[in-house]
């Protein structure tokens, strides 16, 4: 699970750096930039659920030990 979770982060935070070359300052809310945008808000998001789950298992294994 620990592998799992490390890949989908480097996957989300490859998707960050990708969309963050995408936005265009002038224009943050139009056309191709508003989608890079909800895509990083998007992989923040994965991101921190996947942290939650890593904490989540920490915990489970803790309590049954």
């Amino acid at each position: 699970m620990k592998i799992f979770t490390l890949i989908l982060n480097i996957i989300a935070i490859a998707l960050i750096v990708y969309n963050a070359t995408k936005l265009d300052f002038n224009a943050l809310f139009k056309g191709e930039s508003m989608i890079a945008l909800i895509t990083i808000i998007a992989a923040l998001c994965a991101i921190l659920l996947l942290q939650i789950l890593r904490i989540s298992k920490k915990i489970e294994t803790k309590s049954r030990g």
